[in-house]
């Protein structure tokens, strides 16, 4: 786990002056300043998004593992979780905004690098620490359903999910929709006992669903491989080299969101790891071992692509050469009606068989037995 601590900066103004470094009250200051039309002084950022619409799902404060009834502000859940002893509060988002992420940031502590990762969604599965606070990111995947697969199936739709992991509080930032997270919301506030862990609970919820759409996609996906594999080796099917190249694109970006995620999921499991309850680590054990099984897949599905895609330019190969002896063939049958027409048709007076009464129609006899000839020959040895 990444522990990465504020970092003083000197940048340009507009105005060419320098700004020295300093210290800022809070991770995330320097992110939420703004100016007022009128050249005020700068305030915080509005918790809204610039579109007028709240990236806040839902907001929901949990005590000894029971949600408490209420609408909740993400200020007003944290100060009462706080009062509380066994009390977090989970805040869900869905692809939120500069604005009103910093304004959460703010009201929870988080580090401004964090942030704007959040924002970004541009984030490789990772895990690091920033104070007491632990961001972990996971990128999502859900199979696309498809009738066939073509050159530009999209067989694979990903995502991002990353979690602010604190004392209290938990807020998930969800971006697409290969994973929702109302449904595991839902089931989590079925078990009591889970949830009395607190926060982390939360965090295996949303990591064991998303291993378990791995599960799912790596399934599927071989399903499409066992139909590639099929066409490639059927005596009259035509594989398409583009089809299987965009398999192979999309296996790739399934990959990208599987084999990351080993390492973050080693350190969560790991004994010396004291932010994670014992409890959950054992549960945790259990992704990781889907997890591993999932990477598994996804290598044997790569080999294996691979080999589809080698035995299908052997084909193409193969299918050359064929036509290529086929043109010859042909090409030595029109040989023989070539040559013989070409020696009798160079005029000489004292050439054979000119002046017989039949000369004509055996000589086509001729050519005709040849190429009968030539014909059965290059179709028992397989040329024709």
């Amino acid at each position: 786990m990444t522990d990465r601590t504020e970092r003083d900066r000197t940048a340009p103004s507009t105005t060419g002056r320098v700004l020295r470094p300093r210290a800022w009250p809070s991770p995330v200051r320097a992110m939420t300043r703004i100016l007022n039309a009128d050249g005020s002084p700068p305030v915080s950022a509005p918790t809204g998004t610039g579109t007028g619409r709240s990236a806040v799902v839902d907001c929901a404060l949990y005590v000894d593992g029971r949600r408490q009834p209420g609408d909740w502000t993400y200020a007003e859940a944290l100060a009462a979780a706080r009062r509380e002893e066994h009390g977090f509060v989970w805040i869900g988002l869905h692809q939120p905004e500069l604005a009103e992420m910093t304004a959460i940031a703010e009201t929870y502590g988080l580090h401004e690098l964090a942030v704007e990762d959040a924002v970004k969604a541009e984030q490789r599965p990772k895990l690091e620490r920033f104070g007491d606070v632990v961001f972990l990111v996971l990128r999502t995947a859900r199979y696309c359903e498809h009738t066939e697969l073509t050159e530009n199936s999209e067989v694979v739709e990903t995502g991002q999910v990353m979690l602010f992991i604190g004392p209290n509080f938990v807020i998930s930032v969800r971006h697409g929709d290969a994973c929702r997270l109302a449904p595991i919301r839902a089931d989590l506030e079925t078990k009591q006992e889970l949830l009395l862990h607190g926060p982390w609970a939360v965090a295996y919820g949303v990591t064991d669903r998303v291993v378990d759409l791995y599960l799912e996609v790596a399934d599927q996906l071989e399903d499409d491989l066992d139909v590639l594999e099929a066409e490639v080796f059927d005596r009259n099917g035509r594989g398409r080299i583009q089809r299987i190249y965009q398999m192979k694109r999309e296996l790739v970006e399934f990959k990208r969101a599987v084999i990351p995620l080993q390492r973050p999921m080693m350190t969560l499991t790991s004994q010396v790891n004291r932010d994670v309850p014992k409890e959950i680590r054992r549960y945790f054990r259990d992704v990781q071992d889907h997890l591993s099984r999932t990477v598994e897949q996804v290598n044997s599905y790569d080999d294996l692509l691979n080999s589809i895609l080698q035995a299908r330019l052997a084909q193409v190969t193969v299918d050359q050469n064929n036509d290529m002896r086929k043109i010859a063939a042909w090409a030595g049958i029109a040989a023989v009606w070539t040559a013989i027409a070409g020696i009798y048709g160079m005029n000489f007076e004292n050439m054979p068989e000119l002046k017989m009464t039949y000369g004509y129609p055996v000589v086509l006899a001729l050519m005709l037995g040849v190429s009968l000839s030539l014909y059965r020959w290059f179709r028992r040895n397989g040329w024709l």
